[in-house]
């Protein structure tokens, strides 16, 4: 049975491979998927003690504009409807803001790899929430991290991101951008 909304969240920097098969999951198992984008302004982005390098510029290199634009290739390229998907800024660390985003039906459909995700899940109880966690004692496949590690060394990202998010990262030129993180 299908929820009526469900939401993904994530800071997709960039959005990969393991992003698409949680976001297509989720999706799978409702009506209307909303996917949130964390860290959506710089200036907003908030240290986190369970996981101290994601508000860095380092893991922020792409912008709001450019994530959706990734998602929405990612989604098209394996023939999504995008009608059953709302792709939307979310303020993680605003719990009293999320209701702004999505409804307060909305089941949150959250993967745990790490403390991070554990914090997320209650959170997100604490504030109410019904949550779903996908693929309970998974392990993760892809990270972010790693594949803004192989754009700074200019080789191996491709096979980690879907085929349209590729395109992307190339038109805004991401490699050569990611470039100035490479050590001297």
């Amino acid at each position: 049975m299908r929820t009526r909304y469900g939401m993904v969240h994530g800071r997709f920097q960039p959005f990969h491979t393991g992003h698409l098969h949680y976001t297509l999951e989720a999706l799978r198992r409702s009506e209307h998927l909303i996917i949130g984008i964390t860290n959506p302004d710089p200036s907003e982005t908030q240290r986190e003690v369970t996981d101290m390098q994601r508000h860095t510029p380092e893991a922020n290199p792409f912008t709001f504009f450019e994530r959706q634009w990734m998602i929405r290739a990612a989604l098209i390229e394996v023939a999504v409807e995008l009608s059953r998907v709302s792709i939307v800024p979310f303020p993680i660390h605003a719990p009293e803001r999320w209701s702004y985003y999505c409804p307060k039906e909305t089941v949150q459909f959250i993967r745990v790899f790490s403390e991070w995700g554990r914090k997320k899940v209650s959170r997100f109880q604490a504030a109410g929430w019904q949550v779903d966690v996908l693929d309970p004692g998974a392990t993760k496949q892809e990270s972010g991290s790693t594949v803004r590690r192989c754009l700074v060394q200019g080789q191996g990202w491709e096979q980690l991101v879907p085929r349209g998010v590729d395109a992307v990262l190339k038109q805004i030129g991401a490699p050569k951008r990611l470039a100035r993180y490479a050590p001297s």
